[in-house]
């Protein structure tokens, strides 16, 4: 195969202009449950305004009840890879993100599916 025939990863969105970093602290993961809710069929997301113009942030997590520690990480790197493709297009700067994984549809759930349930979701908590 030639270099021409290669083919490239499509990029993550047309126009990046959020940066995008991890939520670490289990205080800002509370902060965000106690903020504005969205829920999707694949999906929980929670967004709070931090009232800053720092970067957007975002976390993810899921519980035992979506499974074992197989399951539950599949549904986070599912999960990791929606938010890698639409936020740097639609966060807010100075908002934090958590996404939650749910039982049996995180990991099995259509991927261009879980993409545009995360695009309304995110269009609900900024309205």
């Amino acid at each position: 195969m030639t270099s021409d025939e290669k083919t490239t990863a499509p990029a993550p969105a047309e126009a990046v202009c959020v940066r995008v970093e991890g939520l670490k602290k289990r205080g800002d993961f509370l902060a965000a449950a106690r903020a504005r809710v969205a829920h999707a069929k694949g999906f929980v997301l929670q967004a709070r305004n931090r009232g800053e113009d720092g970067p957007a942030r975002v976390g993810f997590t899921c519980s035992k009840k979506v499974g074992n520690a197989v399951a539950r990480n599949r549904a986070k790197r599912r999960l990791r890879e929606i938010a890698r493709f639409e936020l740097p297009a639609l966060a807010r700067p100075g908002w934090d993100y958590v996404l939650i994984g749910r039982r049996d549809t995180t990991a099995t759930l259509d991927f261009h599916k879980m993409r545009d349930d995360l695009r309304k979701a995110l269009s609900e908590v900024h309205s």
